[in-house]
């Protein structure tokens, strides 16, 4: 059997409107009201991954999720999809983990689930666009990684991939474990029925506690965050006059030679 772990994370809905978004700059944290949390998409396309390989192989695949208050309807969600199993990193602890943070928190919890052959990650969260964690994993782990990935398959005991370039894409192989990020790409998670959400709230959900991975604040944290801010935009409207829109052409030109611009 292939154990296939995803990572999935919690994030505030990157389709909420603008005015759902404030900044607590004492704090330095993003507040969100009135829009409910979802699940990163781009891990929802690691997810989809694991589903496809699920399809023709043999698998397990258990989803982990690491935060300080996670929604459970949200990430059951994962469960109602077809993986077998849910496993929460809750704890206060984690509040506020930077990129270093959440792959040291990701991988001990996967080397003390034990036996593991493909972790999949999403190329990056919807909310800070860091794109880091799926690769810290797998350097704490010491295994192979290959990113943002539009199709993942397993044959022969390794995972044959299509990395995505600037202009199109290459087929890596890479031998188990190991870690594949995968790019929006690969496609959409399925849509899930009411038959298979009622379903999917009775698969087993674990929760692990910082104390129980034995990791500490002062191990989580590489990144100090300085200021939290909107960044403020400025504009500047100038009329370009003209007798005759030659002339108007014209006096734009230059216009735009003196802002050195052309």
């Amino acid at each position: 059997m292939l154990n296939i772990v995803v990572c999935v994370k919690q994030i505030p809905d990157p389709e909420a409107p603008t005015s759902a978004y404030a900044i607590d700059a004492e704090a330095k944290r993003v507040t969100v009201k009135g829009a409910p949390p979802v699940l990163n998409p781009f891990d929802e396309n690691a997810l989809e991954a694991a589903l496809r390989i699920k399809a023709s192989h043999q698998s397990k695949i258990t989803v982990i999720s690491m935060g300080q208050r996670l929604a459970r309807p949200v990430l059951i969600k994962s469960l109602a999809a077809g993986a077998d199993e849910l496993l929460l990193l809750e704890d206060d602890t984690f509040e506020d983990s930077d990129s270093y943070g959440t792959a040291l928190t990701l991988a001990t919890a996967i080397k003390k689930m034990g036996e593991y052959d493909l972790i999949l990650t999403g190329m990056q969260a919807s909310d800070w666009n860091v794109g880091a964690v799926g690769s810290g994993i797998a350097e704490m782990l010491n295994i192979p990684s290959i990113t943002t990935c539009r199709k993942v398959e397993f044959n022969n005991g390794k995972v044959i991939v299509e990395r995505v370039v600037s202009d199109g894409y290459e087929v890596i192989e890479a031998p188990l474990p190991a870690l594949v990020t995968v790019s929006h790409e690969l496609g959409e998670l399925r849509s899930i029925s009411m038959k298979e959400l009622i379903a999917g709230q009775k698969k087993p959900v674990a929760v692990w506690k910082a104390q129980e991975l034995g990791v500490t604040p002062p191990q989580m944290r590489k990144v100090e965050l300085l200021k939290l801010s909107i960044p403020q935009k400025e504009t500047k409207c100038e009329i370009v006059n003209g007798e005759t829109s030659e002339e108007m052409g014209v006096n734009l030109a230059l216009k735009l030679r003196q802002a050195e611009i052309i």
